[in-house]
């Protein structure tokens, strides 16, 4: 059987890491496109089974190049998403909008299987948000562009190669408080990104072409227990203190100043929204596929490198007492 090829974008990342791993492991061969293969290719080649990925260096947005990888490909994935803006030209536009519609329209011409594109959760509602609104357009263009796409739609992703936990653990060991904006009660669906995965794959090997489906995982956690669910897996007690609309958003206008924000003023309308199933379209229970990773007991499995000892840590390893 001649193994299926499929391309994918935004392959460095935490899902992409995780995809060509389960990917090669299951013999489809990869094509990953990077802008920099001297700062990516070593994470990418150490992911899979050798002999089944490729990776190419482009610019997403040089078409001709692009378009030449589109005529050995099976199917095509989009993986590349962004959380701010910066002055580089990585817009919410050009990013979430544009750049999908166009590899929706060569999926076409090329006659691929499927085209997946990862999107986000809770889009429909959080319609004063630019990120939502480019998300929003951006499927509106893809399945304008090639009805056989498949559209996911998880909630927040996490694992040991996120930067959802490890960035909060990070911040709740330095910090003595934390806020909590909208005093904490936005509700999460946690996804484990091999549960993501794991539809991603039943999706290719399976021939699935189901417009949207939302992915989420098996519990629904306010951002305040995530918080403090966080602290008690690092073994640390914190202040957890109610933000006022005004200060919250005074905090985002500042944040937003760094280089990489920890905060911003759209990301701050974002968690107005609960990030749950909408009841408006299939969601992965629906097709076969529960998410089985809990958020304990899988962040657990990293929690004590945030601990007092780190990888020392008594929490970590039992102590033999003679």
């Amino acid at each position: 059987m001649i193994p299926k090829n499929c391309l994918i974008f935004g392959g460095s990342g935490q899902i992409g890491r995780h995809l060509i791993r389960k990917l090669t492991k299951n013999n489809i061969k990869v094509t990953v496109v990077t802008r920099s293969i001297h700062q990516k290719s070593y994470i990418i080649k150490t992911q899979g089974n050798a002999g089944f990925i490729d990776i190419v260096e482009a610019n997403i947005f040089d078409e001709k190049k692009i378009r030449t990888l589109f005529k050995e490909a099976d199917f095509c994935i989009n993986l590349i998403g962004i959380l701010f803006e910066n002055k580089r030209g990585n817009t919410f536009y050009n990013i979430h909008t544009l750049f999908p519609s166009v590899l929706a329209k060569l999926a076409k011409e090329y006659e691929l299987k499927n085209f997946i594109h990862i999107s986000a959760l809770g889009i429909n509602e959080a319609i004063d948000s630019n990120y939502a609104k480019s998300k929003l357009e951006g499927e509106k263009n893809i399945l304008n562009n090639f009805s056989l796409a498949t559209i996911l739609r998880p909630s927040v992703v996490f694992s040991v190669d996120d930067n959802f936990t490890t960035n909060f653990m990070t911040l709740l060991n330095r910090l003595p408080f934390f806020p909590l904006y909208y005093s904490g009660l936005t509700k999460f669906t946690p996804i484990h990104c091999s549960d993501l995965t794991d539809i991603i794959y039943h999706i290719i090997s399976n021939n699935v072409n189901s417009k949207i489906i939302e992915c989420v995982g098996p519990e629904v956690i306010e951002f305040k227990e995530i918080l403090k669910r966080l602290l008690n897996l690092i073994d640390k007690k914190r202040i957890l203190i109610p933000f006022p609309f005004s200060l919250s958003l005074i905090s985002a206008k500042l944040l937003q100043l760094l280089p990489n924000p920890l905060l911003t003023e759209d990301q701050l309308k974002l968690l107005k929204y609960d990030n749950i199933l909408s009841g408006k379209y299939k969601n992965n229970f629906d097709i076969g596929l529960p998410s089985k990773k809990f958020f304990n007991e899988e962040v657990e499995k990293y929690a004590y490198m945030w601990r007092d000892g780190g990888q020392f840590s008594s929490t970590k390893y039992k102590v033999i007492k003679n």
